[in-house]
């Protein structure tokens, strides 16, 4: 089930741990304690929020990443760095621009993750997602 958009201190902030997990964007000790929380750019799009490590994924692949999601939405709001944070027994991800793309707090967001990488969308760009996360797989070869 889809975590839902919230209020946090810093703006709105969705849930994301086992995907954050599976993305490679958290990595733990044997206690299951945070060792690395990684920094982030999120990328709006009408519909799509594309969450990238800020360390692990190229300039070139960002590009590529933002330049289909833009061509696809036809759309393209607010990127910005944000951070990764330790939440309830997980992780959230601020969202910096997630107003503009069209999400609002209590919206359900599913998330597709992939090698640095969460693509958030709102159901209706669920096609997108894949592809974008397929994308990057491919270009990680």
């Amino acid at each position: 089930m889809a975590n839902k958009i919230k209020e946090s201190s810093e703006g709105l902030a969705l849930q994301v741990t086992l995907p954050a997990r599976d993305a490679g964007l958290v990595s733990e000790d044997a206690d299951g304690n945070a060792t690395r929380l990684a920094g982030v750019y999120v990328y709006g799009f009408d519909g799509v929020l594309v969450v990238v490590d800020a360390e692990e994924v190229s300039a070139g692949d960002r590009a590529d990443l933002v330049a289909t999601a833009a061509e696809a939405t036809g759309s393209v709001h607010r990127g910005a760095a944000a951070s990764l944070a330790t939440a309830g027994h997980g992780y959230q991800v601020q969202l910096p621009g997630c107003r503009a793309a069209g999400f609002s707090s209590g919206d359900t967001a599913p998330v597709h993750s992939g090698r640095g990488v969460l693509v958030i969308h709102d159901g209706t760009k669920r096609d997108l997602a894949r592809d974008l996360v397929a994308g990057r797989a491919e270009r990680d070869g």
